[in-house]
């Protein structure tokens, strides 16, 4: 991890906690978050429950969507408008994340819509790239992630990405209990941030936060931040328990 770049831990719930649920989790880690100018603690929650959070959160705690629309609004029966998001208070929206990708049919091009989209309503995007066990095996993860990232990035100027994180989570990793060995995040991350290099140059590459994200837990989430390029972590299950998220939040502060 670079200290130049302040690290995010970033909790996505997906599909889980009632509100009562959410609500006994954020009254646990309130006070307990590290200083946001040392690390950026997000929760990414259903839409449901998005500003019953907004409300209670702390000043070091921020809240996130986990998906949205790229269109104001229209005729688009079960989505969320960036619109709607900055009225709940959210700072943060997930975008592109695999899960979205393999089972709604998230394609590059809506990914980069909605990068840019979520940029125009002051929206922080944690931009979600990753490959295939099949891809992983055959040795393309480089090429695959690459094609990702361009075409996520397509027009979008520097400033732009600027305001977006990076999540590389490898498909294969991600609620299997299979973690990338430090080497291998580390691996993919940099020929990432090599990718910005080519579209951005060093300067605006060298600031732009990558995380890791797939079955990160408080037993590997230190190893996992040793690393040059890893910036922080998106992180699923290990994020439904308060002591647990704690414990990764803190973990990028030491």
């Amino acid at each position: 991890m670079n200290k130049l770049r302040r690290p995010v831990i970033a909790g996505n719930w997906k599909m889980f906690k009632t509100r009562d649920e959410a609500l006994q989790f954020i009254y646990a880690i309130n006070q307990e978050v590290p200083e946001a100018s040392a690390v950026e603690s997000i929760i990414c929650a259903n839409d449901v429950l998005l500003r019953c959070l907004v409300k209670r959160q702390g000043e070091n705690l921020k809240i996130g969507a986990q998906n949205m629309h790229f269109e104001e609004n229209g005729a688009f029966t079960g989505e969320t408008s960036p619109l709607v998001l900055e009225t709940t208070g959210v700072t943060y929206v997930i975008i592109g994340h695999s899960e979205r990708r393999a089972m709604f049919n998230e394609t590059d091009e809506t990914v980069n819509l909605k990068l840019k989209s979520a940029i125009k309503h002051d929206l922080t995007p944690i931009v979600c790239v990753g490959e295939s066990l099949e891809v992983r095996e055959n040795g393309t993860t480089d090429d695959v992630v690459k094609q990702q990232v361009v075409k996520a990035y397509d027009g979008v100027g520097a400033d732009e990405a600027l305001k977006s994180i990076i999540a590389y989570e490898p498909i294969w990793a991600i609620g299997t209990g299979k973690t990338a060995t430090p080497e291998q995040a580390e691996e993919t991350i940099k020929a990432i941030r090599n990718v910005l290099v080519s579209l951005y140059g060093n300067d605006v590459a060298s600031k732009v936060r990558i995380l890791y994200g797939g079955s990160v837990n408080p037993k590997n989430v230190d190893v996992l931040l040793q690393q040059e390029n890893i910036d922080g972590a998106l992180v699923g299950g290990a994020s439904l328990d308060p002591m647990s998220f704690l414990t990764l939040v803190k973990a990028a502060v030491k």
